[in-house]
Parts: C-alpha cells; sequence; structure tokens
C-alpha cells in the first residue's frame, strides 16, 4: 500500500451538491437560499437570541434583583451536629477533613458553624466562620474556634 493508492471506504464519502453553478444544474439562481433577506446574503450569522425581529425572549422577561459578586455560600453546620459527631467518633479536634470523613460536606465549599442545639464537649473547631452564638457556646464549654 502507498500513499497514491489510499481512498476513502466505499459509502463513507458523498458527492458534494455544487451549488450555484448555472440553471442546468437545478441548483442554480438563488442557490438553495430562498428569495432575499438575511439568510440569502453572503456573511450572514444569527446572532444568539435573534427570534427573526420580535422582541427575543430575554429582552421581554422583566429583570429584577441584585446578584452580588462577592457573596459567599457557606455550607452550614450547627452545634449539635458537632455534639453528634464528638459522641460517636470521641474527636477532641474538629476541621473541614472530619465532616468530610463523617460524610457532611466536600471539601469544596465553605463551613460555617452556627450556634444551633448544645455542646458539651470540649473541642477545638476549625471553619471557614462561625456565627457569634456558635463562638459562644465552644469557648464556654472550654474549646477553641480557629478562622481557616
Amino acid at each position: 500500500m502507498k500513499l497514491n493508492n489510499l481512498k476513502p471506504a466505499p459509502g463513507s464519502t458523498h458527492a458534494r451538491r455544487r451549488i450555484g453553478r448555472g440553471p442546468g444544474s437545478g441548483l442554480g439562481g438563488t442557490s438553495t437560499r430562498g428569495h432575499k433577506g438575511a439568510k440569502a446574503r453572503s456573511g450572514y450569522k444569527r446572532k444568539i437570541g435573534f427570534e427573526g425581529g420580535q422582541m427575543p425572549l430575554q429582552r421581554r422577561v422583566p429583570k429584577f434583583g441584585f446578584k452580588n459578586i462577592n457573596h459567599k455560600e457557606y455550607f452550614a453546620v450547627n452545634l449539635s451536629t458537632l455534639q453528634r459527631l464528638v459522641d460517636e467518633k470521641q474527636l477532641t479536634k474538629i476541621g473541614i477533613k472530619e465532616l468530610v470523613d463523617a460524610g457532611l460536606t466536600n471539601d469544596k465549599v465553605l463551613v460555617k458553624i452556627l450556634g444551633n442545639g448544645e455542646l458539651k464537649a470540649k473541642i477545638d473547631v476549625e471553619a471557614n466562620a462561625f456565627s457569634k452564638t456558635a463562638e459562644e457556646a465552644i469557648k464556654a464549654a472550654g474549646g477553641n474556634t480557629t478562622i481557616i
């Protein structure tokens, strides 16, 4: 086999329609583009969302509200959840890794400790954020809080 012998497999290629090559071809005249209009012109490219001159959906729908680009989304963990982890696994330090191991969250999200529930154990807690009540409750129980 040589390079000059190579051919496409049978049935894998099709003869290309030669558009705009005179009336005898059956594809002359308007060259399959119809009559007039934007699609008949050369260089036509349909804009995303274009609806033929009708007001596009993204302009018809009313807009409201405000999206803060600096907003941070936290995964909330309550003190009751921390107490349950301490009771089950006898932990003295709880960080993101321990929460991931418990199946509560993954390591790609920010974690905030909230003050819902009761904490009796003395534990050191590492998280991305703490509510004031959670921080006070942890310190009242004799533990420490560390912001990562």
